[in-house]
């Protein structure tokens, strides 16, 4: 008989306990103890990583880092403007350009520019630079301060001329600088009438 009221009290005791103190009605179903064959199929799938399911697509990351890039170059452009702005400010600024019009008859090997008779720039020349100033791009070779007020500006081209001859020219412009950026041109171009390489230094408008 007491063998028998053992089990009974020690389920009334739980039963009790479970009274005072009931679990949550939302708890889940799952606190029971999972059936063998289910801890075995659990233990035997590996746990995915936590930050799985947070990570980022590929797709999504490589237009961040494109994006990023982007910034980057944007912020560093506005940098060298501004540095630029506060290094030559427009009322003193002159600038100096290197072009060609054609070219046909004299291949630029290197310039030498003066400023009020003052050496500012001189520039050997690659000859993938001079294929870009064929194709038609302009060099800035000078940016500078200058006064208000008249001066000269000298360049000096060498090169090759009609027949392979080693080329030499100059040419010389005297210019009104006044309180606005100040922009000049050195032009290389064909002379095709006299079959030489002629040499132009324009101040643009």
């Amino acid at each position: 008989m007491l063998k028998l009221l053992a089990p009974a009290a020690a389920l009334l005791l739980t039963l009790a306990a479970w009274a005072a103190d009931p679990a949550p009605a939302t708890a889940p179903a799952a606190a029971a103890a999972p059936s063998p064959a289910a801890s075995a199929a659990f233990m035997a799938a590996p746990a995915a990583p936590a930050s799985a399911a947070s990570a980022p697509e590929p797709a999504a990351l490589d237009a961040r880092v494109q994006q990023l890039k982007a910034d980057v170059i944007r912020l560093n452009r506005d940098l060298l403007v501004l540095e630029e702005e506060l290094l030559f400010p427009p009322g003193t600024q002159v600038a100096l350009f290197v072009s060609m019009d054609v070219g046909k008859l004299f291949e630029l090997e290197s310039v030498q520019v003066r400023l009020d008779d003052k050496l500012v720039a001189t520039h050997l020349y690659t000859p993938q630079e001079v294929q870009a100033l064929l194709r038609g791009g302009v060099q800035r070779i000078f940016v500078g301060n200058l006064k208000a007020g008249k001066h000269q500006v000298s360049a000096f081209f060498t090169g090759r001329g009609p027949h392979e001859r080693d080329y030499k020219r100059g040419t010389t412009l005297e210019f009104e600088k006044g309180t606005e950026p100040r922009y000049i041109e050195l032009q290389i171009k064909d002379k095709l009438a006299k079959l030489q390489p002629e040499f132009e230094v324009k101040v643009w408008q």
